[in-house]
């Protein structure tokens, strides 16, 4: 089986290898082997093999985290109904990959229509936003929600599931190019937020009220403090900028403000009721047409274009999700 194995943590991801002769994966009894039509790519990737993300696997391993494919085989006591040559997403750690085995709770069967290239990026993002949104910050129908980097893999779908909740969106990005993504997918405003009076022009779309809700992957928590509304809830997604802030707790008392964490994968642990909660809703909105994966237009073909696929999230230069194709098959449509 051809994949990236690490061995020891790299210094740049252009020392990812690619492994013609790496182990096939084991099948665990609750777990699924899947054949990789595409994975998906994500910025923690780029931490994780550089041994600086929170999550680091022993040595030896395979890197990324989700995946789409077709069901090869089950384990002997699998809890979910899967058979051979259903079409799946799912996460799990070893996705660049030819192969790989996943603990069923974690797997899916695709909705109906969606691409492999589509469904590869599902598994992080979207219960990600919409479990910070629904879940933490109770966003409401016209409220003012403010998403930063609303071009990237989680800011695309904090706006579709904002304007799914009903909510008047103001989207940030770094370019007129991710402006107008954010545009398209249903920001209802889009503010530059290289632009030095940034958090003016959020006053000033809102009526000088503010914003009722902050969406940060970012980590642009203190600069967002002088653009929200009084109850306003500031939404910690990530650090994706490379700061994390520390807050000034008199500015939290002024304005009554409420700073709410997300990490979805502490659910499975602390809350596991909730995860087929946001599940089924997601599944619903993706029926009804309000959601729509968004990826990047370049597809990465093999597994030997991972580490440029890595880059070019790296560099800013890419929107959405980036997937890669690890077969080199020229279109996994269905």
């Amino acid at each position: 089986m051809k994949a990236i194995v690490l061995n020891n943590w790299l210094k740049d991801v252009d020392e990812m290898v690619v492994d013609n002769n790496a182990p096939e994966p084991r099948l665990g009894d609750n777990q699924v082997l899947v054949e990789i039509k595409a994975a998906a790519l994500n910025f923690f990737d780029i931490l994780q093999v550089q041994g600086k993300y929170q999550n680091k696997p022993p040595f030896p391993f395979i890197p990324g985290a989700e995946f789409s494919g077709v069901v090869i085989k089950t384990g002997a006591k699998c809890k979910k109904s899967f058979k051979p040559g259903d079409k799946v997403f799912g996460y799990a750690v070893g996705c660049f990959a030819e192969r790989v085995s996943a603990q069923s709770n974690n797997v899916y069967l695709m909705p109906d229509g969606m691409s492999f290239e589509e469904a590869a990026g599902l598994s992080i993002t979207y219960p990600t936003s919409y479990a910070a949104l629904v879940i933490r910050a109770k966003l409401q129908k016209d409220e003012w929600c403010l998403v930063h980097a609303a071009a990237g893999g989680v800011g695309i779908v904090a706006v579709q599931v904002a304007k799914a909740l009903g909510a008047k969106v103001i989207a940030t990005g770094g370019s007129p190019e991710k402006l107008a993504v954010a545009k398209k997918v249903g920001a209802d405003h889009a503010v530059n937020y290289k632009d030095k009076d940034w958090q003016k022009q959020v006053l000033k779309i809102t009526g000088g009220k503010g914003v009722d809700v902050v969406y940060d992957p970012v980590g642009l928590i203190n600069s967002s403090i002088k653009c929200i509304a009084w109850n306003g809830r500031l939404l910690v997604i990530g650090f994706a900028g490379g700061n994390i802030d520390k807050v000034p707790a008199n500015l939290l008392l002024l304005k009554n403000i409420s700073i709410v964490g997300l990490f979805w994968g502490a659910y499975a642990e602390n809350e596991p009721e909730r995860i087929e909660e946001v599940w089924n809703d997601l599944f619903n909105l993706f029926a009804s047409g309000k959601l729509k994966p968004v990826v990047y237009e370049k597809f990465f073909y093999g597994l030997d274009n991972v580490k440029v696929g890595l880059k070019a999230i790296a560099s800013r230069n890419t929107y959405g999700k980036v997937v890669v194709i690890p077969n080199n098959a020229r279109s996994s449509k269905l």
